[in-house]
């Protein structure tokens, strides 16, 4: 259900930006817009900045209520606002710009959720392959939107029928989790005795971690909670630039039509996709046998994840329309190798704090996001002339020199290993029976 949670919610973040190619081309055979690369620009970073304004009280929520009814709620509302897209497109791009703010409000809510909840029900030895099983969602919803794009904008419903798939989904999700949802192994109704033993005895999170109070100036001086910030505005910054820019890049660059475009914007994230179910089994492996710390392994796996995507910009900014091919391979691989990061810096905050993981989830998400609100604003100021591969080339080496700084600072200050502010109680409490 989390696995699932992700994908829907994905289809929320990217149905804009494969849809907004036809929503301003006149030949889609839809309502169109004709708005700037500015205004496009607006539209695709207002998201981020909703999202980075609910990520730090959603997981105070999740904590204080329980995750299950913030990420059901999020998921539901998100999908009546998905729905609501055609109808806000007719009265201007400000319109868009409000629900594109909206849903990154409810989107805010999505991982500190799942950070809290995985948390509760993923067992230590099995953090690497089952977190990152979770978090592939993201890859695959980004593929799947991609290429359904595709088919729906040539059917009679147009680009309008992407919103309405995305908001039906989102809404029949909410509904099945009600039933199925909990928020830890004590309160799930379909659990046995014995997985519950097993999951509370290797989660090392408290019982009682939801009334803990949050111990914020231990966590925001902590060296290694600032290198997993570091590592975690990298990722965004250049996910949120492919995410974003790449149908883009596909139609104006290489010259590729709406359905090759869908097509291909979607093959980087099958593979990343794909690749996540191959690094995160090898990232347990090294790590249960002592092959490799901990540490070692988050460190090794993230710059995987970010310093070949890196390479892989600086020699995409040297494509042109005549080299389609060489493109798609280096879009494939520097997209689908940013899986190493999910056994990098995404599982890191259960590795530091596993009761305020969810809590920590959102703050570096609020910060992330906060940075990643520069890479589509950046695209727009640059872009003057969206054929111009010089112009693509800026924003590639600006992307790469962003994650060269932000792994370098998470090999460098980063750690992997419980933080003595996790246990509150032995630390703050006055009652020494607690």
């Amino acid at each position: 259900m989390l696995f699932l949670s992700v994908v829907i919610n994905f289809f929320q973040r990217v149905s804009i930006s494969a849809a907004i190619v036809p929503m301003t081309q006149s030949t889609a055979g839809a309502p169109y817009y004709d708005w700037t690369g500015y205004e496009k620009g607006i539209i695709l970073s207002s998201f981020l900045w909703g999202y980075a304004l609910s990520a730090v009280p959603a997981g105070l929520l999740a904590k204080r209520f329980g995750a299950k009814i913030v990420i059901l709620s999020a998921t539901g509302i998100g999908g009546i606002v998905a729905i609501s897209y055609p109808l806000a497109a007719t009265n201007g791009w400000e319109t868009v710009v409000v629900l594109r703010v909206l849903t990154g409000i409810v989107q805010g809510a999505i991982y500190p959720c799942v950070h809290t909840l995985v948390a509760k029900w993923v067992p230590r030895t099995e953090r690497g392959f089952l977190t990152t099983f979770i978090y592939a969602g993201s890859q695959f919803g980004s593929a799947l939107i991609m290429v359904i794009s595709g088919f729906v904008f040539e059917s009679s419903m147009g680009w309008p029928g992407l919103f309405y798939i995305t908001g039906g989904l989102s809404l029949a999700w909410a509904l099945l989790y009600v039933w199925l949802g909990a928020n830890e192994p004590a309160t799930c109704r379909c659990i046995s005795k014995g997985e519950r033993m097993y999951i509370e005895s290797l989660t090392g999170s408290s019982n009682n971690s939801q009334i803990l109070t949050v111990p914020w100036m231990s966590i925001l001086k902590s060296p290694a909670f600032l290198g997993l910030v570091a590592a975690h505005c990298g990722f965004n910054f250049g996910f949120y630039m492919l995410l974003t820019e790449m149908p883009t890049y596909m139609s104006s660059v290489l010259q590729l039509d709406v359905k090759s475009n869908a097509a291909l914007s979607s093959l980087p994230y099958f593979v990343m996709g794909t690749l996540c179910f191959v690094v995160s089994p090898i990232s347990d492996l090294l790590i249960n046998r002592g092959t490799i710390s901990v540490t070692t392994g988050r460190k090794l796996f993230n710059s995987i994840g970010q310093w070949v995507p890196m390479a892989c910009l600086i020699g995409l900014g040297y494509m042109t329309a005549g080299e389609t091919t060489e493109a798609i391979v280096l879009l494939t691989l520097g997209v689908g190798i940013t899986a190493a990061c999910c056994c990098g810096y995404l599982v890191n905050h259960v590795d530091l704090s596993p009761n305020f993981a969810g809590t920590m989830m959102g703050i570096t998400n609020a910060v992330a996001s906060l940075i990643s609100i520069l890479s589509p604003l950046m695209v727009g100021a640059i872009l003057t002339d969206e054929t111009d591969p010089t112009q693509w080339r800026v924003v590639f080496f600006v992307t790469s020199g962003v994650y060269l700084i932000c792994n370098t600072l998470f090999v460098v200050i980063g750690k992997a290993e419980v933080q003595p502010w996790n246990d509150v109680p032995s630390i703050s409490t006055t009652n020494p029976s607690t």
